[in-house]
């Protein structure tokens, strides 16, 4: 399978680039799920905004800062400006966007969030919370890595299994396949790379690697029903910090398993070895899942 797919869905000269819409569709059907959540709780739908807004800001600036710091450091400790600004000053200025999101970044961002949104909105434990809100996360997750899928990033390491596939952009720059078909549209460039029998010796080159974001958005399908389940169809909720136990249980162990077939990004892998960066920061979430598991009981008022 070739996989170039335009940056979006042009409406004139505006696009909707397919990432941010699968952003959007992730923070809109989390909000759908907590409003749902609030109504079985009895809990005031108006804090329910507040929740929405702290989580869309712990998201992105998290996963930002979690790949500044997890992965990218060397980098940006010389382009400071860099880490806030969706700029690039060297060696010439360019609008970039915000290139490089960390998903183990954006879960401490949340958990720090809910930890104030508990305190001084809604007036429950943590663990009330996280329990509640980790289900609109795991979804969120099926999109985020949909929209990976999209922008042809994170992905995987070369196959010759069946379902691979070949990431044009992935392995063409911008830069270069405007200066091989020396067309200034850059759709237009990866279009003719991949259609024109022209460039078939080129578009050959362009190995198969496994599609590691949908593995990924695929067993998170899995990791949502799940914990909807617990939530609606059991008693687990009953249990401060149960939801949220198997939550970190289930999905940064899909995490780690992931890793293995895909391309490695760098980061603190290179000082430790062994094991890819995403897997030695999907470990510490594991083992605090672990930990909940045993240590979650009812509150005392409860009981």
């Amino acid at each position: 399978m070739i996989w170039n797919p335009s940056e979006g869905i042009n409406i004139g000269s505006f696009t909707i680039r397919y990432y941010s819409l699968m952003f959007v569709i992730a923070f809109g059907l989390g909000w759908y799920i907590m409003k749902r959540i609030f109504e079985k709780e009895n809990e005031p739908i108006e804090k329910l905004d507040t929740l929405f807004i702290w989580t869309v800001v712990a998201t992105l600036l998290g996963a930002r800062l979690g790949h500044v710091f997890f992965y990218d450091w060397e980098y940006y400790r010389n382009n400071l400006l860099e880490i806030l600004l969706p700029f690039k000053f060297s060696p010439n200025f360019e609008f970039t966007g915000f290139q490089g999101l960390a998903s183990h970044g954006a879960a401490i961002a949340i958990i720090i969030a809910m930890y104030f949104y508990s305190r001084k909105v809604i007036k429950k434990p943590i663990l009330w919370v996280l329990d509640r809100v980790v289900i609109p996360v795991a979804s969120g997750a099926i999109f985020v890595r949909i929209g990976n899928f999209f922008n042809s990033e994170i992905v995987g390491k070369i196959t010759d299994s069946p379902f691979g596939v070949r990431f044009v952009r992935d392995y063409y720059s911008t830069a270069e396949v405007v200066n091989i078909t020396k067309i200034s549209n850059v759709n237009d460039a990866y279009h003719a790379l991949v259609t024109d029998q022209k460039y078939a010796a080129l578009l050959e080159k362009v190995p198969a690697k496994h599609p590691a974001q949908l593995y990924e958005a695929f067993a998170y399908v899995f990791v949502f029903l799940i914990l909807f389940f617990l939530y609606w169809r059991t008693k687990t909720a009953e249990k401060h910090g149960l939801l949220f136990g198997y939550f970190l249980i289930l999905l940064w162990s899909v995490r780690f398993f992931v890793e293995y077939v895909k391309e490695s990004q760098g980061g603190i892998e290179e000082t430790f070895g062994l094991l890819s960066t995403g897997q030695w920061l999907s470990i510490p979430f594991i083992l605090v899942g672990i930990y909940y598991l045993f240590v979650a009981e009812k509150p005392v008022d409860e009981l």
